[in-house]
Order: structure tokens, then sequence, then C-alpha cells
């Protein structure tokens, strides 16, 4: 249950927290036996021990079914021993030339670990202690590094370094895929893309605006084509306003829908004379937990799938038991580390109500930019996302408002409907939540397809 106060901690954990299970909130089961030591890759890195470092990576397990990885730590920030932990996972198709892509999870503090064995990683679990292999996943024709950000998140830790804005968030990101295009210097060329969700929707251009004020002065130069943005939280002024939306589904009646209204339009004036302590504890009184108008008045704790009024955690829960396995945590190199740190998300609370249209609106002037959402989600549905791209002032803003929604089918499926403006595709995909991957893989996996390879969504 989202607890009073930590809406966007679910809203972004559960995919996080905003957006976060309430079994990763435990921040891990305690183990016993021996897990190895982290690995630190950095300082091989450093030394050009390119081949030392890569076998040291690799992953030997035989419960990850012969599937190809590596994993490891890269140093972030010296000064408080920030790292960042990454699971990289070789295109299964053609890894010389598929597309590179990079997943980040929401919350704040939401672990990409979550999207390996529950979106769209090579994985699926049969119970707490097997793996199967999952039918649909992106590392099938991508290759795909899942990282734990920003430090404290998941499997990443730091001594007292957590980030505190997304400059640090994109900052610390940028350093950790220099590192890793260094390890696999055979990937610099291939296309790079950039993919997140939920609060993920600031960490995506957080990354590709570093990326791009970084061309021309950073040592490996990314080759970064396109973003993609699942349900992401970026614009909160006009993201917000759940009020009409909560009633015109039938959650709550015309009374709690005026008193929503009124506490959205306080936390929207303190939005834009950037009072986000504020506007934050007005965001929490309207559509937090137990305690906000909208919990109170719903009963719905599940704001990622408004089919499902309780999310019953199963998945969130078998994880949680298997990384608490030592030969697991030993496998993976990432030793005794706690999995999970409360702190990151007190350190960017207040960077929750800060919009980042001004870096997005740059960045469409440079780079395509997906954005889909899922139909049943009500954390960051659909209508809002709508409004902040209206309200969004780049280059084709005109073309978007008047632009034709195309269907969109795979198969003799309607998975959804689909508009382009430029360099902007956005897309709703049907019966699908907050984890469009999760809900509707095989769709999901056609639309990340179809966008990487620069194809029409709706052909």
């Amino acid at each position: 249950m989202i607890t009073k106060g930590l809406f966007f901690f679910a809203l972004l954990y559960l995919c996080e927290s905003f957006f976060t299970p309430s079994s990763l909130k435990k921040h891990g089961t305690p183990f016993t036996g021996y897990a190895g030591e982290p690995l630190i890759l950095t300082p091989l890195i450093r030394e050009n021990k390119i081949r030392e470092a890569r076998v040291a990576a690799t992953v030997n397990f035989e419960g990850f079914l012969g599937i190809k990885s590596f994993s490891g730590y890269l140093t972030v920030d010296e000064i408080y021993n920030s790292n960042l932990f990454f699971w990289f996972f070789p295109s299964q198709n053609d890894y010389e030339n598929d597309p590179v892509l990079l997943w980040l999870q929401g919350g704040p503090g939401s672990p990409s670990m979550y999207a390996v064995f529950q979106e769209h990683g090579p994985f699926v679990f049969k119970d707490e202690n097997t793996l199967g292999l999952a039918k649909e996943t992106w590392t099938r024709n991508h290759s795909v590094i899942y990282i734990d950000s920003p430090a404290g998140t998941g499997w990443s830790y730091t001594t007292g370094g957590y980030a505190q804005n997304q400059t640090k968030v994109g900052r610390d990101l940028h350093e950790a895929l220099q590192q890793f295009f260094t390890l696999f210097p055979e990937l610099v060329k291939n296309e790079f893309f950039i993919t997140g969700e939920s609060y993920g929707g600031k960490y995506v251009p957080a990354l590709a605006y570093t990326i791009l004020k970084q061309r021309g002065l950073a040592k490996v130069e990314i080759n970064l084509k396109g973003l993609a943005i699942g349900n992401g939280m970026s614009d909160p002024e006009h993201q917000i306003k759940y009020a009409n939306y909560a009633y015109q589904h039938g959650f709550v009646d015309s009374t709690v829908r005026d008193a929503m209204a009124a506490l959205e339009e306080r936390a929207v004036e303190h939005i834009r004379n950037e009072e986000y302590v504020e506007a934050s504890d007005l965001m929490n009184q309207d559509f937090g937990g137990e305690g906000s108008l909208f919990y109170d008045a719903s009963g719905i704790s599940n704001v990622y799938n408004y089919l499902n009024a309780i999310d019953d955690g199963i998945g969130d829960a078998m994880m949680d038991k298997y990384f608490s396995r030592a030969d697991v945590r030993e496998a993976l190199h990432v030793g005794s580390t706690t999995f999970g740190d409360e702190n990151v998300y007190a350190n960017l609370e207040y960077d929750i109500p800060k919009p980042i249209t001004s870096w997005v609106a740059e960045l469409l002037s440079h780079y395509r930019i997906l954005f889909y959402n899922g139909q049943l989600d009500i954390i960051v549905a659909y209508p809002m996302m709508v409004e902040y791209l209206q309200a969004l002032n780049f280059s084709s803003a005109e073309e978007y408002k008047v632009a034709n929604r195309y269907q969109w089918y795979v198969g003799d499926d309607l998975a959804g409907y689909v508009k382009y403006a430029g360099n902007l595709t956005e897309v709703l995909v049907r019966n699908a939540g907050h984890m469009v991957p999760a809900d509707q893989p095989v769709w999901a996996s056609d639309l990340i397809t179809k966008f990487t390879r620069n194809k029409v969504i709706h052909l």
C-alpha cells in the first residue's frame, strides 16, 4: 500500500513506487552465506584492462538458463563512493548491428531489475527459486543495459552522494555510459536509445540532455538516436490534474472531484512559483495513499491499472526472495550490498514537482522521442500526458495539435492509436496499465522494435 505522503514514491518506485511495489520497499529479504564481493569495474577500465574486466563481469550461473550477460559496478562519484550497478544483455539476434537500449525505471528509487524479470527482460519467474525464459523480450533483437539509477537505487550504492536533482542524475548516468562503452567499444557505432517509464520520464530526458550538451567534449561520443518514455512523469503542472479523470471514470463523486480540483489548482500555482515543498505536500493530500482525497473516496490502492483495485505483489515478492539468495548475489557480482535505500526518494522528494519541459522541447529538435501510455493507468494517465504534450513549446507543436490519429494493429489485434509530429510519436496502448511491457509484452515489443528501426508504427 502507498502510504500517505509517498504518492510519487509509489508512483515512481513500483515501477516504481509512484511506482514501487510494496515488496521492494522492504529493501531485500535478509540472506545468509557467502555472496562474494561487489565487482567494481572502474579501476580495470581506467587501466585499459578491458579483456580482464569483461571476463570478470561475465555472469556465470546455471539458473540464468544459458542467457549471456555481464554485470558489475561503475564508479560515478569517487568522493561519495557512488557506484551504479548494471546488468547487460547482448542481443540474441545480431549483436554487431542491433540497437543498444538503456532502460531506466522510475521511483525515485525503483530498481531497473524489476523490468528484467517482469517487463521485457529475458526471464520470468516460475516460482521464487526458479526462472523460465520469457516468450517476449526486448533482448531478442536489442542489446539492453539495465542500470539501477540514481545511486542508492536497487543494487547501486553511495556513501551520502544521493542525487537531489536531475542534473546529478544525468551526469552520473553519462559517466557510467562513458565507462560502459569503453568496456564494450564495439557497440559505440550502434544506434543507442534511452528508454524508461514512470519517473523515468525525468531520468531519460536528463541523460539525453547531458549527452547533447557533452557532444564534442566527452571521451566517448554516444550515438544517441532517440528516447522512448512509457507512462512518464515529466511535467507535473499538467500531469497532476486527476480530479476530472477520477470523476469521469466513476472513482469519485462530484464533491470529491471539486475538492481534488481545488488542491490541484493550488499545487500548480506553487509549481509555477517554484515552491516545490508546498506543491509536493498538496499533491500528497490530493492523490497519495491512505488519507488522501482520492484513496479515501475510491478505495483504490493500485493506481497502475484500474481494473485491479489492489496489486497482489506476487511477482515483486518472488523477486525479493530471489535476490536474497547468496548464489544469485554472487553470480551478479553484488556481494552483500543492500538492495535499495529509502534515502533516494528522500533526497529527490522535492524534485518531483519540478518540470523538465524545456529539456524535452530542446531534445525534440535533435532526437526522435516516443511517448507511450497504457490506457488503464491512473497515476500517469493518458489524458494528462496529452495535455502535457499539447502545452509543450517545441518546433512541431502546432503540427501535433492537428495531427491525424491512426489505428495500430499487431496482427489482427487493435493494439492502440498513434500520432506523429516531427520527431514526436505519441501512442496509446490498449488494455495496458502503468507498466505496458508487463501487461502487453507482444505489443510493446512491436512498438519498440518499429521505433528503434525508424519504421511507421501503425503499418
